[in-house]
């Protein structure tokens, strides 16, 4: 059987950018074949990006990806193929009455395009939507190259094995009919945004469906950030035995090189991180640092109360853009402890950031003054307490807008989630960096950061947390232990059980319903957060559909 050489390129593309993907396309290409490379793999959709969303409607977008495409092919070494991800007209649509548009991967040589294979399965859950846009692909294809016969498949044609889920997700299985052609080697493209540990998952699935159907499988992913997913990328390759032979790094582009004849070589096997914590963090990193890039910015500004929800977003913050990129505000009230200015002091010192400080009680007694005709009588409430959240939103948009930095805040899921948060107050911002993480997850990511040196000052890690509104506030106060309160969210929010499953787990009745009920009541806040970026399988965001008014409960 004849040898081969494979590039795997994890690439990093920005969506829309076709000519910038073009040209990242081709400089792998170009790397590629100085290592004597036959067949260059690249991601889903890696000339326009993924997820292009609605995009996808506009025919110039369209047209334009095909010129690209075409040029992009001239442009290529010789004898190299590459397999590039693009959305490509469907001549079937007017006739049959389907979507416009395949998702496709065309093979691409310096002679141009030589063939083209189309997606067939179409996620629709989470946050995937392809049934918007595309048209499935009728049958799996295979290619020659070097006297193998190379099937194609892209991300979700893979996951449909009922052996290994014990049922099938699809009608149609690509891998199985794949198998039936005898294919020497399947290769996949994927765009399989992050979640926790999904790596694992994904690397199960495949070694099984390499092992049952005894055919080698190259799967490249793409890596980065768009908008709230982050794609770890983590590429991998199996041998027909199903054991895994190459792993590419995660959350970081990468080009690797693998022999394959009559089954693959052993490559770089670089680690899963070993901890959620650690993945989690670096996938954080690698989200803002991206979401601030792409959209253009290139300084990030955040208020510090000296919390631990504050101090998290500045680490990752200053991971992500460089200490010398990060502005942190302090806006004391007369709420504020004098610990909590100390905390948020330490923590700056501990980074090396820019900080400034703007006392916010003149602007509260401005405020009181303007509204004590319509407030008289009345005592003193949430109003109230709110009107310094809005007064620190104000103050730090004020300073994005002056100084053209990107404004994160820094929310928690579980605060998200229950409504613990202020509209056009704390709720301000261009990205929502931690609204994923639960608080107590917040609270594990902190002393992770903390395993070699202190980068959280200590009595951050143990006060107990408190929004500072009014005198000697806890956020218990409203809300149940957060210990208590997260395991209620995920067993509503992740799981999607019903408050009596909830019950019957053995928690409390008037509590469970009360969590149920604030859940519901703050979805018209969570329409207007923020973007957040995506960690677990059910975060607010794209994939989360919820009506604001409705009566369930």
């Amino acid at each position: 059987m004849s040898s081969l050489k494979i590039g795997i390129a994890q690439l990093n593309p920005i969506v829309g950018d076709l000519a910038g993907n073009a040209a990242r396309i081709l400089e792998s290409a170009i790397e590629a074949k100085q290592f004597g490379v036959d067949l260059l793999l690249t991601p889903e959709l890696s000339l326009c990006g993924y997820p292009p969303r609605d995009l996808l409607l506009n025919p110039g977008f369209i047209e334009e990806m095909s010129k690209q495409l075409a040029d992009l092919a001239r442009q290529l070494p010789e004898n190299l193929s590459v397999l590039v991800g693009f959305a490509g007209n469907n001549p079937r649509s007017i006739l049959a009455g389907e979507k416009p548009l395949f998702n496709s991967t065309a093979l691409l040589n310096s002679q141009g395009i030589q063939e083209v294979f189309h997606k067939r399965l179409l996620p629709t859950y989470d946050v995937f939507d392809e049934n918007r846009y595309f048209a499935s692909g009728k049958e799996s294809h295979y290619f020659h190259l070097h006297d193998l016969k190379i099937g194609v498949t892209i991300c979700e044609d893979v996951w449909n094995d009922e052996e290994f889920w014990g049922k099938r997700q699809y009608a149609v299985d690509p891998i199985a009919d794949l198998a039936a052609l005898n294919v020497d080697l399947i290769v996949n493209l994927s765009a399989s945004p992050y979640s926790i540990r999904k790596q694992i998952l994904r690397e199960d699935l495949l070694a099984h469906s390499a092992k049952r159907y005894q055919i080698p499988i190259a799967y490249v992913n793409q890596v980065g950030g768009n908008d709230d997913l982050i794609f770890d990328g983590h590429s991998v390759a199996f041998n027909r035995q199903g054991e895994v032979i190459y792993r590419a790094p995660g959350f970081t582009s990468s080009l690797e090189i693998l022999e394959f004849e009559n089954d693959f070589s052993p490559a770089s096997l670089y680690p899963i991180p070993e901890t959620e914590e650690e993945e989690i963090y670096r996938a954080l990193v690698l989200g803002v640092r991206d979401y601030t890039e792409k959209c253009g910015f290139k300084k990030a500004i955040l208020g510090l109360s000296g919390g631990i929800d504050s101090s998290l977003v500045a680490s990752i913050t200053t991971d992500a853009l460089g200490r010398e990129n990060v502005l942190g505000v302090m806006m004391p009230s007369p709420y504020s402890s004098e610990g909590s200015i100390t905390d948020a002091l330490a923590l700056v010192h501990n980074l090396g950031i820019q900080c400034e400080k703007l006392a916010i009680q003149e602007a509260m007694t401005a405020y009181d003054r303007l509204l004590e005709p319509l407030f008289a009588g009345t005592s003193f409430g949430v109003a109230e307490e709110n009107l310094q959240s809005r007064i620190r939103g104000n103050l730090l948009m004020a300073l994005a807008n002056k100084f053209g930095h990107l404004l994160l805040s820094t929310g928690n899921k579980s605060e998200m989630a229950v409504g613990y948060c202020t509209l056009y107050g704390d709720m301000n911002g261009g990205l929502a960096v931690i609204a994923d993480v639960p608080k107590t997850r917040v609270y594990s990511l902190c002393h992770w950061l903390n395993r070699q040196k202190e980068i959280i000052p200590p009595n951050v890690l143990t006060k107990a947390p408190s929004a500072e509104l009014k005198p000697d506030q806890k956020d218990q106060d409203s809300l149940p232990p957060y210990e208590i309160l997260d395991e209620i969210l995920d067993r509503l929010i992740e799981q999607h059980q019903s408050s009596r499953q909830i019950i019957e787990a053995g928690f409390d009745p008037e509590t469970v319903r009360k969590v149920v009920k604030l859940v519901k009541n703050a979805e018209f806040k969570r329409k207007q957060a923020p973007p957040g970026l995506k960690i677990s399988d059910r975060a607010f965001g794209t994939g989360w559909r919820m009506p604001i008014a409705s009566r369930w409960s």
